[in-house]
């Protein structure tokens, strides 16, 4: 007799080691969690048996097991769509759908549309096809083919070499056996039903698998001497001995066969237990497999043709194919659908990234900062993109960029693009400084959205009753009046405890309807994207429809909106969505503050910018990734990419439980202006909201700046340099270096490692290299590297690369400044005395009064963004290097409370630039041949 294929012990073995196997996993990777997630159309017995049976095996196997049962009239698309929406969950790691389908959907295309890499039942076209090439492999086997090659396993019999009978042709068992045994080198046959002389064709079969769907179709006659017979079949034939009155038999005649065969197996209890088994197995390597291949990312370079002299900017960026921003996202080990294409070469990503590596540590964290600006520039945003490269390109390590999305009025107006500059650029860069994905459109939405609520709000309040107003904010809706959700937040606010507008009193009617603004008060502006001196300040109001209602405002620039503020700084929607609606346009003229959820527009608001808050990703000319996200004024605002997108590139950058330091990333972020703005408010700002610990700072500075810190003369433009910054000259080189010490200074305040990177000319000299160095070492920088990135990319800021990697594994002992719970006044001088050098503050009686109404109204725990000129430590800009001897005045504070933080006024704050006499604008082009642009720089 034949010995019995057990497989229910088998079975049960095989959910044992796959139920020890995830606990071992998870001793190392805590949030390993293998998902199964079953559709169930209907509610047939048969289909909910083997729903449960699956269901026991997941759970029994330590898995997550999700059932969704839909209605039996659920439409194709509606179920197409649920599958749709699994592909999507990252947390799934199987997929099946329970068949047999109603007859109104279609079974092929519902299956098809699972993922091949979540299709654990492997009926996928792909993966049957991936079967049968003897080249490939499939991402899964299907269940039962796979349990039947692992029952012949079990019995030690060598499969190379033998012959094999497959009787049965479906998609489902025989199709695939037959491409299984053959991978394992037997010599198959195919048969079924219409086969001739298929006794003969059998009783040749060393290994005998039958599926065709017949009791005991074949006979123990059939089967050769010492064959291994395994029985799919599962068939119910009458038997008035049973209770049931039936019993369970194969498609073979077991009896008979046990007679001839060596090893067989029973039904029930042989290839059953097997399918459940396999489904469990399938799904366990799947969440294996997406989790080697979060594991598994590998930037390709771009290859880069250095040319001298350098081209344009424009020049190389055209020169240069991009990668498709998919094979990016692909290479970074982002999910399909955490990408949201802009055309080839730029996409947003999903905030959902966040959630789905919310287990992995952070990557490196490294901010771009620079000396004090000066027309000769310092190149921060050329040095931010030869780094990231020269990590990504040639150091083999996960790098990215973060950036402002550049505003379009200097663009076309005096300074040009902001996408780096020769050979350390972010390309496409003509879309990069154009309108890019239309973040900088929405934020103009959104602030003049609101511009226009405030004038309405003004204008209808002074033309009604306190009745008419409460009546047309509170329509009546089939007799009964309601309150708008946000309006609840404003009664909360004003200590009404009411819920039913029929309810108020008179004088809770006239608190709750009249906002009272003072219209001088009014610190919201209209906002545009281009350079228009003209519109600094405007009368409103001025058609007769109007009349009564004139009033002086303005526009700014559309980066200087609080809006954008508030897109850098908030933290994820819900977050946006509060901001939004705290910020304070106003007092109302009993002094209390107005803000955007008063007016009722905060949730308007935040539906104009809930694309906007998905930060941008494209790359740079060497094919490394950079986010482009936020652009924030650096004086009135705090000058820093966004929040999301430092925490989204740290933690793609990050690295698993169990990964070596070696596989760590680097994110890197630029400051706008210079270390004593941009890298302060980085620092007390933007750290402080996201919660965020920099490991190193990176301190840019060329020979040509110090020199005009140490009294070089004026730049004109137009006009030739003079000839002192294009020769050596050590002397006035070690003057202007006093401004790079206080800015090394002013970096280990915060107690991070500081790397001075020094943008090589081709007109310094070594011993000018050299005295640089040498100052900034004796200052307290932990480094001081020589760059040439701008003539050579990432190969030119390589010895900067490896500094800022050795600094980074230092341990760092960051603090902030100042206490946010000191005093308004307190903070700024503290401010003032260790960034800038100042012997302290001065205060106009207006900022006397501002501190005392932010203090009262509840915002003196604001952290502070001090708006003052970038041209000078001080808040004269004509006094160069490190100025002593002076008092910053403060003729003004202001508050954005949406964004978070109170920005003291130096000086004359320009917030809508003007166009120079010759605009960048008149080299901007289209090639009509190529379809290029042509003049951006």
């Amino acid at each position: 007799m034949a010995k019995v294929i057990d497989g229910k012990a088998i079975a049960q073995n095989l959910r044992n080691d796959i139920k020890s196997q995830i606990e071992e996993m998870r001793k190392t990777v805590p949030h390993f969690n293998p998902k199964l997630s079953i559709i169930q159309v209907g509610a047939r017995e048969d289909s909910s048996v083997y729903v449960n049976m699956k269901k026991k095996a997941a759970k029994e196997a330590g898995m997550d097991f999700e059932l969704f049962h839909l209605p039996p009239t659920i439409t194709q698309f509606e179920l197409l769509s649920k599958v749709q929406a699994l592909n999507n969950d990252p947390k799934v790691h199987g997929i099946l759908v329970q068949l047999p389908l109603p007859d109104h959907l279609d079974d092929r295309i519902v299956t098809e549309a699972i993922d091949p890499k979540k299709d654990v039942d492997g009926f996928h076209a792909i993966n049957i096809g991936h079967l049968s090439k003897r080249a490939s492999e499939p991402a899964f086997v299907p269940c039962t083919p796979k349990g039947v090659i692992e029952l012949i396993k079990s019995t030690g019999v060598t499969m190379s070499g033998k012959k094999a009978v497959v009787v049965g042709r479906s998609d489902i068992v025989g199709t695939p056996v037959f491409s299984l045994l053959t991978k394992n080198n037997c010599t198959v046959t195919l048969c079924h039903s219409k086969t001739t002389n298929l006794p003969e064709v059998v009783k040749t079969a060393d290994i005998l698998v039958v599926a065709i769907g017949s009791a005991e179709f074949v006979k123990g006659e059939w089967i050769k001497e010492g064959a291994v017979v395994i029985d799919v079949g599962t068939n119910a034939v009458e038997d008035a001995t049973k209770k049931s009155g039936i019993r369970w038999v194969g498609d073979v005649e077991y009896s008979a066969a046990a007679t001839h065969a060596s090893h067989i197996t029973p039904v029930p209890g042989g290839v059953g237990p097997m399918t459940v088994a396999m489904l469990m197995q399938n799904t366990y390597l799947s969440a294996v497999r997406f989790f080697n291949e979060s594991r598994q990312r590998a930037i390709v370079p771009l290859p880069l043709e250095l040319l001298e002299p350098v081209p344009s900017d424009i020049a190389i960026a055209l020169a240069q194919k991009p990668k498709p921003i998919k094979f990016i996202a692909e290479e970074l080990g982002l999910l399909p659908s955490e990408l949201e294409l802009y055309g080839e070469y730029k996409a947003k990503v999903s905030l959902d990234i966040l959630e789905r590596l919310s287990h992995r540590q952070n990557g490196r964290y490294v901010v771009v900062t620079g000396i004090t600006p000066t027309p000769l520039g310092e190149g921060k945003s050329t040095t931010t993109v030869g780094l990231v490269q020269a990590l990504g390109a040639h150091l083999n390590k996960i790098a990215f960029g973060c950036v402002r999305q550049p505003s379009q009025g200097p663009t076309f107006g005096i300074k040009g693009g902001a996408a780096g500059g020769g050979y350390s650029q972010v390309i496409p860069m003509d879309e990069f400084n154009l309108h890019l994905t239309g973040d900088i459109h929405a934020v103009t939405a959104a602030n003049n959205l609101l511009a226009a609520a405030i004038d309405a709000r003004m204008f209808h309040e002074n033309t009604q009753t306190d009745k008419a107003l409460l009546n047309r904010l509170c329509p009546a809706k089939k007799g009964k009046r309601t309150f708008a959700p946000v309006m609840l937040g404003r009664l909360e606010r004003l200590g009404i405890n009411k819920t039913d507008p029929a309810e108020l009193t008179p004088e809770e009617v006239t608190r709750f309807a009249r906002l009272d603004i003072d219209p001088a008060t009014i610190t919201w502006q209209r906002v545009m994207d281009t350079n228009d001196r003209f519109l600094r300040k405007i009368e409103i109001g001025r058609n007769d429809t109007e009349a009564g209602h004139e009033r002086m405002t303005g526009f700014d620039i559309a980066v200087a909106s609080e809006v954008m503020a508030v897109l850098a700084l908030s933290t994820d929607l819900k977050d946006m969505r509060e901001r939004l609606g705290k910020m304070v346009i106003a007092s109302s003229k009993g002094g209390e503050p107005v803000t955007a959820d008063d007016i009722g527009i905060g949730g308007a608001l935040t539906v104009l910018m809930k694309d906007a808050i998905k930060p941008n990703v494209m790359q740079t000319l060497e094919g490394t990734p950079m986010f482009v996200h936020a652009g924030p004024f650096a004086n009135i605002a705090h000058g820093n990419s966004s929040i999301i997108a430092d925490r989204i590139a740290l933690k793609l950058a990050g690295i698993e439980a169990g990964e070596g330091e070696d596989k760590m990333g680097y994110v890197v972020t630029e400051a706008g202006f210079g270390a004593d703005i941009g890298m302060e408010k980085f620092f007390d700002i933007k750290c402080r909201t996201s919660g965020l610990v920099p490991d190193c700072a990176v301190l840019v500075a060329t020979v040509k700046a110090l020199k005009m810190h140490g009294g070089g003369p004026e730049v004109t433009p137009g006009k030739p340099l003079p000839e002192v910054y294009n020769s050596e000259n050590l002397e006035l080189l070690e003057t202007g270096c006093d401004n790079l010490r206080k800015h090394i200074e002013n970096a280990k305040k915060f107690g991070v490692p500081v790397i001075v990177a020094i943008n090589r000319f081709t007109t310094d000299s070594d011993a000018e290299m050299a005295l640089i160095r040498k100052i900034a070492l004796e200052a307290g920088a932990d480094d001081a590297v020589a760059c040439e990135n701008w003539a050579k990319g990432g190969l030119g800021a390589v010895d900067l690369g490896q500094a800022v990697i050795q600094s980074c594994s230092k341990p760092t002992a960051f603090k902030y400044l100042y206490d946010v719970e000191a005093g308004i006044e307190s903070k700024i001088e503290t401010i003032a005395k260790e960034m800038y050098g100042a012997d302290g503050i001065e205060l106009s009686d207006l900022a006397k009064e501002k501190i005392a109404t932010y203090t009262r109204q509840g915002f003196a725990n604001l952290p502070i963004c001090m708006a003052k000129t970038h041209l000078s430590l001080s808040h004269d800009p004509k006094l160069k290097n490190r100025p002593t001897g002076f008092k910053i005045p403060i003729r003004d504070i202001r508050a954005s409370v949406g964004a978070g933080f109170l920005y003291p006024l130096c000086g004359a704050m320009q917030t809508m630039p003007g166009l120079p006499t010759r605009p960048c604008f008149y080299d901007v082009d289209i090639d009509f041949n190529t379809g290029n642009v042509v003049g951006l720089f």
